[in-house]
């Protein structure tokens, strides 16, 4: 298989992560001859990696300890880096001394009404050193849970720094969520307060979300203090005023978010330093992240992580997507997604963050790709969903000229981008094809996966490496990972489960209200003991990339031949009369039939003529015993709110199961459909 994209020598040279590993080279005595070395050495020499790279990379510690990890007998029980004290906003803030008129954060609301942000590396000190006043003044401390509830923007990104900065835990989600799904999460996990916004922008609508607030913290008796944005229209503070009314009668302090960012500084702090903010030392055993599960097969997971998760993320961030400071990076993610959290640490590096929060196709698909342009943004990153829904948008166009020259995003000046990051679900080959044929020739496009579990990758991208269609370039630095058979065999070429080996710094501490951790060895342990198995179904290719083909629990299994959902989607959703697809295993007859269903796009309609054709190059391309026994059209594809297809529920609704928490998904009324097929 020929590369999609080389990097150039000159380019590869000149990479953080080559200069990186020459450093390792010198001072070791040893050589790396390609990246695949680089990643055999730091994976047998864990802790000396790891050491050399907070030294590289400039972690900021209060206390230093004297070792890197203390490697327990199970993988699960393994501390790393006893005896050290950190800050996670300290380090999160360290560059915002330097060059202080400098944009840190910007944000473009979807909202045409509604002006972009822009703050200097100076206000963000000024209005962290506010939030932080505050949020000391109602005795907020270290371990305190702060949840939040908002759009994705510079609002939510200050609020996570005030509350670190004082050693509190930060656990977000985002406003589209139904009061329920939000429940779920921050009932376990009782915070003591809540941040939100009155409302946000979705399609060019406002969504107002007092009364749902109301709702939440009705059963949320944990909740001390709410803190409300007035998002929705800044002039105005009808939402305040109705949760401040129903807080009065509650016994529940209510404040308004801008009113405590209005208030002055005292004279001696009209320039604010990184000195002048009081940041709490914990260790790194101590809570910095609750995540959560995607939920979709009962109650969320509270899944606790240290500040490890900031190891893990600047060596992501500045060696696998070599970001510098002087770039721009942004990420389409809204705050109940692991990526809003890795963006967030690109505060670290020094470059300036690019907020987006809305409808990435409001009031066209062009409208981010100006904006992305104009903001000149370096690193792009989204989901795989989207770049599929972007394709279907600009093919409708292909019929309006000639589709031998047709270039959608002609006349879109995207100069400074040099990287797109794409994850939430394997990035199909066409995907591929359309970013680089379509999109930009000459860009990094980084397929990555990981997860929220370990809030981070264990393959991503690799600014030395060439891009081969439909893999992901390489293993992480420093991640353990190999694919093992049914009986825990490495092997190489094959399918098979995505482990990792070894302990990373941005494993969770442990599961919150799992004091015995008996949920916590459930969910990584208990195929493999002491080797973290983490549920997706891969391969290693020739080339050292891996390949997704979905998660383990939906892979399809008739006749004892195990294959990856991805492997159907691949052929499938190449059809032009295919939008989207959805494919399960059931179990018929003592043997696994599989069923496929398909969402046509808007002027076809399946036909016999296509479920040949389908049937055929599945039989041809993939497998004879994977040839769909039932193919049906429906309105809709069930997914996650972070864009992650779910296989699983469309499988349970067929076999008459309830669908636990079904509140996760972003379109739960599609399953209704499905109940047609039983």
């Amino acid at each position: 298989m020929k590369p999609i994209w080389t990097p150039l020598s000159s380019q590869l040279e000149e990479t953080q992560i080559f200069q990186f590993k020459s450093k390792i080279e010198k001072k070791y005595s040893v050589e790396l001859k390609d990246y695949e070395s680089f990643w055999s050495w730091s994976v047998r020499n864990i802790p000396t990696f790891w050491s050399e790279w907070i030294t590289e990379a400039g972690i900021l510690f209060q206390k230093k300890g004297k070792a890197i990890w203390n490697r327990k007998q199970h993988f699960a029980e393994t501390e790393w880096f006893p005896g050290f004290e950190i800050n996670f906003a300290e380090n999160l803030l360290r560059k915002f001394d330097q060059d202080s008129d400098r944009i840190a954060i910007h944000f473009q609301p979807e909202s045409q009404t509604s002006h972009p942000i822009n703050l200097t590396r100076q206000e963000v000190l000024q209005k962290v050193f506010l939030l932080q006043k505050s949020l000391g003044e109602l005795g907020f401390k270290k371990a305190d849970r702060l949840a939040a509830v908002l759009p994705n923007s510079h609002t939510s990104i200050l609020g996570m720094l005030a509350s670190t900065s004082l050693g509190g835990i930060w656990s977000s989600a985002s406003p589209d969520f139904g009061a329920k799904g939000i429940l779920d999460r921050f009932q376990q996990i009782e915070p003591k307060l809540l941040l939100v916004s009155d409302g946000y922008f979705f399609k060019g609508k406002e969504i107002n979300c007092t009364d749902k607030w109301i709702e939440i913290l009705s059963s949320l008796p944990s909740v001390e203090t709410i803190v409300v944005w007035n998002f929705l229209d800044p002039k105005k503070s009808s939402g305040f005023e109705i949760l401040k009314s129903w807080c009065d009668i509650n016994n529940k302090k209510c404040l308004s978010y801008d009113a405590i960012l209005s208030k002055e500084l005292p004279s001696r702090y009209n320039h604010v330093q990184l000195a002048d903010l009081k940041f709490t030392a914990i260790t790194f055993q101590d809570p910095v992240y609750i995540m959560y599960s995607s939920g979709t097969t009962g109650l969320p997971k509270c899944i606790v992580q240290g500040a490890g998760v900031l190891i893990n993320h600047t060596k992501e961030l500045i060696l696998h997507t070599d970001l510098r400071e002087y770039e721009n990076i942004s990420y389409y993610t809204t705050c109940g997604w692991m990526m809003w959290n890795w963006v967030a640490s690109s505060l670290f590096v020094g470059a300036k963050l690019c907020i987006y929060d809305g409808n990435p196709f409001y009031p066209d698909w062009k409208f981010l790709w100006q904006w992305i342009s104009k903001e000149k943004i370096s690193v792009f990153g989204t989901s795989a969903k989207y770049l599929a829904v972007l394709e279907t948008e600009t093919s409708d166009l292909k019929a309006k000229s000639d589709a031998s020259t047709f270039k959608p995003f002609a006349g879109i000046d995207l100069s400074y981008l040099r990287c797109i990051l794409s994850t939430g679900s394997p990035l199909l080959s066409s995907g591929f094809e359309f970013v680089y044929s379509k999109i930009k020739e000459d860009v990094l496009l980084c397929s990555i996966s990981g997860g929220t579990d370990l809030n981070g990758c264990f393959a991503l991208g690799n600014p030395m490496l060439p891009v081969y269609s439909g893999e992901l370039q390489s293993r992480g630095l420093g991640m353990a990972v190999s694919i093992f058979d049914d009986e825990g065999g490495r092997i190489v070429c094959e399918k098979g489960e995505l482990v990792c080996e070894e302990p990373f710094p941005s494993m969770p501490l442990y599961f919150w209200n799992d004091s015995l951790g008996e949920k916590y060895n459930d969910a990584y342990f208990s195929k493999f003991h002491d080797i973290w198995c983490h549920g997706d179904f891969a391969e290693i290719t020739e080339n050292n990339g891996i390949i997704i083909y979905g998660r383990s629990d939906a892979t399809l299994n008739p006749g004892g031949v195990r294959i990856g959902t991805s492997d159907i989607y691949t052929i499938v959703e190449t059809f032009p009369e295919v939008q989207d697809s959805v494919i399960i295993g059931q179990e018929y007859e003592n043997d696994i039939r599989i069923i496929l269903f398909i969402k046509m796009k808007d002027q076809y309609e399946l036909n016999e003529e296509l479920i040949f054709k389908i049937k055929s190059n599945i039989k041809n391309q993939v497998s004879p015993r994977h040839v769909p026994s039932l193919i049906f059209s429906v309105r809709d594809i069930p997914y996650t709110v972070n864009g992650k297809k779910v296989e699983l529920a469309v499988k349970n609704t067929m076999e008459g199961k309830a669908v636990k928490n079904s509140n996760a998904l972003a379109n739960p009324e599609c399953l209704e459909e499905y109940k047609n097929f039983i």
